[in-house]
């Protein structure tokens, strides 16, 4: 039961955190929807109501993951950290978060392995899904290309701002792609007709 309200007050801690970039990034498509709109029709292609909201959605989930992602454990005005100290926050070798999970594992501590290991493969799923869903030729290894290369910029980024860079997060963040893209497959062997609706006719 406490592992259970723990998990809530972090859920509802994170979605603060996200709204901070994925409320503006929504409203700037909004914003930018009728240019858009006026361009399709140029091309003579047309984009469904349904289609919109997913690409909105979209927008939203990358706002998510580098609100989340990119938030320093530091003042953005504070001193930049000595080198030292820079690299001991960098883990280069592969699984070697792996075996730590296996340690709270044994130790029942769920609570760090959902956030850590399983959050950072949910955090982007969309990055794998919305792609496929809404583009056409959309193939898996794109979906790991674009998971994999905003994960290595993210990890970058939290290098210098004095948070965790780790290899083992950019594998769970390639993995999470890959998996929307699989969601994505099950939809469309369920509900062909459906998916074809949220692409451009």
């Amino acid at each position: 039961m406490e592992t259970l309200i723990a998990l809530c007050r972090s859920t509802w801690d994170y979605l603060g955190q996200m709204a901070v970039l994925a409320v503006p990034m929504g409203l700037g498509f909004l914003l930018l929807r009728p240019w858009r709109q006026r361009r399709l029709r140029r091309l003579a292609l047309e984009s469904s109501t349904a289609r919109e909201i997913c690409l909105l959605l979209f927008v939203m989930s990358v706002g998510s993951i580098l609100a989340v992602t990119l938030r320093p454990t530091v003042g953005w005005c504070a001193p930049l950290p000595e080198k030292t100290e820079l690299w001991e926050n960098l883990n280069l070798i592969p699984f070697r978060m792996f075996r730590i999970y296996g340690y709270y594992f044994r130790w029942h501590n769920f609570l760090y392995i959902i956030i850590n290991f399983i959050g950072n493969m949910l955090v982007f799923l969309p990055l794998g899904f919305f792609p496929a869903l809404l583009f056409r030729n959309n193939r898996w290894w794109r979906s790991v290309l674009v998971g994999g290369g905003i994960s290595v910029f993210v990890e970058c980024g939290q290098f210098f701002l004095m948070r965790q860079s780790d290899i083992d997060d950019v594998i769970l963040n390639a993995l999470g792609a890959l998996l929307g893209y699989w969601i994505f497959l099950l939809l469309r062997k369920i509900a062909p007709i459906t998916t074809s609706r949220f692409q451009c006719s």
